[in-house]
C-alpha cells in the first residue's frame, strides 16, 4: 500500500520547493532586465522564509510530537525534514551562485556597486564614519554572554553579529562571544553620495562589524560573523476559549517574534565552533544550519529597484486601461444592470473595483454594503469607502478576517477604524477562516431593490491587484444576490446551511460539487461525448481530487492543469494519469486567479472562484467558487486565459512525473507566445481602439494540440 502511495501522489513540501526552483530560475534569466532579476532573487529568500517559518516549524512540531504518520507520497515528517534539507541546500547553493557570479558582475557593469567598508577611502570614508557615528552607534547595543548575560533572544528573521572577544589573562576562557543586533530601523543597503551615475551601496552588517573596535572602547574583536534565525510564525489561537478574538490574535501575532527556532543561516566562514554554540543554545541540529555566500536577507535586496534607474533594467512600465465597458460609463450601476462585467487584473484597471465601493457608499439609492476583506493592505480607500458609506447613512458590515498570514497586525488596524467609524465588523466564523471575496450593495432603482455584487478571485488590495491576475465579475443577476445574501446571513448570523442556488461554497458543498464535475466529464467521456476539464489554481493536493482526475484521465478525459505552485498529481504517468497534462506559468505578475473549466458534452460550464484544491481550502475556509453565466464572458475566459496559457511556450514550465519541471520552448518554426506580455499588449491595443476607433484585429493564436487533444474536441478553437 504504502508503495502506491508513493507512486500516486508527489510530497506536497518538496512540490512546493519546485515552485520556488521557478521563481529561481526567472533570476537566473539573463533575458529578464537585471532589476527584475534581483527582484526574483529577492522574492526567492522571502519565500524560503515563509516555508521555514510555517511548513518546517509544522512537521518539527509533529517529531517533537512523536507523530509518525505518513504523508500520502509515503514520507514521515522527519523523511520529510530530511529531504526538505537536502533539497533547500542545492536551491541555496544556485542562488547565492547566481548572486555571486551572475547578478553582482552584471550590476556592477551598469554602475550599482557593493563597497567593502574596510576598502573604501577618501570622501567614502569620511562620510561612512560620519553615517556611523550620527546614525548607527547611537543604537547599537553590544550583548555578552556569559553566566551573567544568557544568550539574548533574538527576534524572527532579525539580522545579528556573533563577535568572538579576546580575553587576556585568561588561561581557560581565551575568548567570549558577543551579539550585536543589526537596526531594524535602518535600511540594510547604505547608498554612498555620488554625483556622477555611479551608485555605491554598502552593507549595513558589514559597516557595524567594520566598527565594532569603536563599539567595544577600543578593543579589537577576534572575528565577527552575520547569522539570522527564523522562528515558528504559526498563529495558535483558541477561538472557543478567547473571549476577544481580536485581543487573541493580537496576542499571538506579538508572540510569533518570539517562537521556537527552526533554521539558523550564518556566513560561510564562520568558525564550526561557533556554529556548534549556536546550533546548541538555538537546540537546532547541524540539518538546520544553512552557510550563506551572500547577504542574509535577500529580501531587503528590493531596495536596489527602489529610485532612478535606466529604464532597460526593469520590465517596460504598464498602466492597466479601465475595461472597455466602463470606459465611458460614469454610472457604474447602470452598466451593471446592462450586462455581466468581467475585469481581468491586472490587465484592467483595479480602479474600476475602487470606484464601485465609492459610488455606492455616496450613492443615496444605496441601502446597504456587505463585504469580506482578507487582505486589504495599506491603501485607505476600500476601508474608507465603507467608513464614508456610514457617515451617508447607510448599513454595512464588513467581515473581517483577523487571521490572513502576516497580515493580522494591519487587519486589527483597519478592524478597529472601521468600528470606531460605526461599521458592523464581524471577525470570522470560529472553527473556519474567511477567504471569499465577496461585496454586496442592496440599492432602490426605480423598478425596485436591486442586489449588485463583486465576486473575485482575489483580495480587495489596490497594491497587490497590480501585480497579481485575478478575475473579478460585476453582476446583480437575482440569483446570485439570493445566494450571496445567504451568503452573508451565513457569516454574520451563524446561520445554518441550506445549499444555494448557484454558488458553490466551502466548507459546505464546494468539494462534493468538484467531485460530481469530474465524474460528469468521466461519465461523458466513456459514453463517447466529449470531456475535457482545464483547471487554473495555485495549488492541488487533496488527494481524492487527484483521484478523481486519474480515473477521468483513465476513461479518456483531456485534463489539462495550469498551477502556479504545488501539484502533488503526478502527469503523464502511464496507465494513471498519461491523458493529464500540468503547467506552471511565473512570469512578470503573479497567477492568483483560480478558473474551473469542465466541457460537458458541448455545454461548458466555467466556475471562478478563491479556492484551491487543498485541504485548509475545502475544508477549513469559507470559500466562494461562482459560475460564469454569460457565454460571452466563458469564451473569454478559455480563450484569453486559458488557450493563452496552454500555448504560452516562454514562461511555461511542464511539470514531470518525478515532480521536476521541464522550461518549454519554441518548436521550429514556432512563434514565441509569452501569455502575459500578449495580454498586455491586448489590453493595450483595446484601449488604444477605444480611443480612436477600430483598428486591425490581431491574430488568432490556437491552443496547442498536446498529448491526445487531436482525439479529444476541446473549447481551444
Amino acid at each position: 500500500m504504502k508503495a502506491a502511495l508513493t507512486h500516486r501522489y508527489l510530497n506536497r513540501e518538496l512540490s512546493w520547493l519546485e515552485f520556488n526552483q521557478r521563481v529561481l530560475e526567472e533570476a537566473q534569466d539573463p533575458a529578464n532586465p537585471l532589476l527584475e532579476r534581483v527582484k526574483f532573487f529577492a522574492i526567492v529568500g522571502s519565500n524560503l522564509d515563509e516555508f521555514f517559518e510555517v511548513r518546517v516549524a509544522g512537521l518539527k512540531q509533529q517529531v517533537a510530537s512523536g507523530a509518525r504518520v505518513r504523508s500520502p507520497d509515503g514520507l514521515t515528517p522527519a523523511a520529510c525534514l530530511r529531504a526538505i534539507a537536502r533539497r533547500v541546500r542545492r536551491m541555496v547553493d544556485d542562488q547565492y551562485r547566481c548572486w555571486r557570479e551572475e547578478l553582482v558582475p552584471a550590476l556592477e557593469r551598469r554602475g550599482i556597486r557593493f563597497l567593502d567598508p574596510a576598502a573604501v577611502n577618501g570622501a567614502d570614508r569620511a562620510w561612512l564614519d560620519a553615517f556611523y557615528r550620527a546614525e548607527v552607534r547611537p543604537v547599537l547595543t553590544p550583548l555578552a554572554i556569559d553566566p551573567a548575560h544568557p544568550f539574548p533572544r533574538l527576534l524572527n528573521k532579525s539580522l545579528n553579529l556573533i563577535v568572538r572577544v579576546p580575553r587576556p589573562g585568561r588561561q581557560r576562557l581565551r575568548h567570549q562571544l558577543m551579539v550585536v543586533q543589526v537596526p531594524r530601523v535602518l535600511p540594510r543597503l547604505i547608498p554612498l553620495p555620488r554625483e556622477t551615475g555611479e551608485t555605491a551601496y554598502v552593507f549595513l552588517g558589514r559597516l557595524i562589524a567594520h566598527y565594532l573596535e569603536d563599539l567595544l572602547a577600543g578593543q579589537a574583536p577576534a572575528g565577527a560573523w552575520l547569522f539570522r534565525v527564523t522562528r515558528n510564525s504559526e498563529l495558535y489561537v483558541d477561538e472557543q476559549d478567547s473571549p476577544s478574538l481580536l485581543d487573541a490574535v493580537e496576542t499571538e501575532v506579538h508572540n510569533r517574534l518570539k517562537g521556537e527556532a527552526v533554521r539558523l543561516e550564518v556566513e560561510h566562514d564562520c568558525p564550526p565552533e561557533i556554529q556548534r554554540e549556536l546550533l546548541s543554545t538555538l537546540k537546532l541540529t547541524e540539518e538546520d544550519l544553512y552557510l550563506i555566500r551572500g547577504p542574509l536577507n535577500p529580501s531587503r535586496l528590493l531596495q536596489l529597484c527602489e529610485g532612478a534607474h535606466p529604464p532597460e533594467l526593469r520590465d517596460p512600465p504598464f498602466v492597466p486601461p479601465v475595461a472597455p465597458r466602463l470606459r465611458r460609463a460614469p454610472d457604474l450601476f447602470a452598466a451593471i444592470r446592462a450586462g455581466d462585467i468581467l475585469l481581468h487584473h491586472p490587465y484592467e484597471s483595479f480602479e474600476s473595483v475602487v470606484e464601485f465601493l465609492q459610488q455606492a457608499a455616496a450613492d443615496p439609492r444605496v441601502l446597504a454594503i456587505k463585504q469580506t476583506l482578507y487582505r486589504t493592505g495599506g491603501d485607505a480607500r476600500i476601508v474608507g469607502a465603507l467608513m464614508d458609506a456610514v457617515k451617508n447613512g447607510k448599513q454595512v458590515t464588513a467581515v473581517v478576517e483577523l487571521r490572513a498570514r502576516f497580515d493580522e497586525t494591519n487587519n486589527i488596524r483597519w478592524a478597529r477604524q472601521l468600528e470606531d467609524a460605526g461599521v458592523h465588523v464581524i471577525y470570522g466564523v470560529v472553527g473556519f477562516k474567511i477567504h471569499c471575496k465577496a461585496t454586496l450593495v442592496v440599492r432602490r432603482d426605480e423598478d425596485g431593490i436591486r442586489r449588485y455584487l463583486h465576486l473575485a478571485t482575489g483580495n480587495y488590495n489596490p497594491t497587490t491587484a497590480r501585480i497579481y491576475t485575478d478575475l473579478g465579475l460585476l453582476t446583480c443577476r437575482p440569483e446570485l444576490g439570493e445566494d450571496v445574501t445567504d451568503l452573508f446571513n451565513l457569516l454574520t448570523g451563524l446561520c445554518e446551511y441550506r445549499g444555494m442556488r448557484k454558488l458553490l461554497v466551502a466548507p459546505h458543498d464546494l468539494y462534493l460539487r468538484l467531485q460530481a464535475l469530474i465524474r460528469r466529464e468521466t461519465d461523458h467521456a466513456r459514453r463517447g461525448l466529449p470531456a475535457r476539464i482545464i483547471a487554473k489554481m495555485n495549488a492541488l493536493v487533496v488527494t481524492e481530487l487527484i483521484d478523481a482526475l486519474y480515473e477521468a484521465s483513465r476513461a479518456g478525459v483531456k485534463v489539462d492543469l495550469i498551477v502556479r505552485g504545488i501539484c502533488c498529481l503526478r502527469p503523464g504517468v502511464p496507465g494513471l494519469s498519461e491523458n493529464i497534462t500540468a503547467r506552471s506559468i511565473v512570469g512578470r505578475f503573479l497567477e492568483h486567479s483560480r478558473i474551473f473549466y469542465f466541457e460537458n458534452a458541448c455545454q461548458p460550464e466555467v466556475y471562478v472562484g478563491s479556492a484551491d484544491w487543498m485541504p485548509r481550502n475545502l475544508f477549513k475556509r469559507i470559500e466562494v467558487v461562482f459560475p460564469i453565466e454569460d457565454g460571452n464572458l466563458r469564451e473569454r475566459i478559455v480563450r484569453e486565459i486559458l488557450g493563452l496559457q496552454l500555448a504560452d511556450n516562454v514562461k511555461a514550465r511542464e511539470f514531470l512525473p518525478d515532480g521536476t519541471h521541464r522550461r518549454l520552448q519554441p518548436g521550429p518554426g514556432e512563434p514565441r507566445l509569452n501569455s502575459q506580455e500578449e495580454l498586455i499588449r491586448r489590453a493595450l491595443e483595446a484601449s488604444a481602439e477605444a480611443e480612436s476607433g477600430p483598428s486591425r484585429p490581431a491574430p488568432k493564436r490556437l491552443v496547442p494540440r498536446t498529448r491526445h487533444a487531436q482525439a479529444r474536441p476541446g473549447p481551444a478553437p
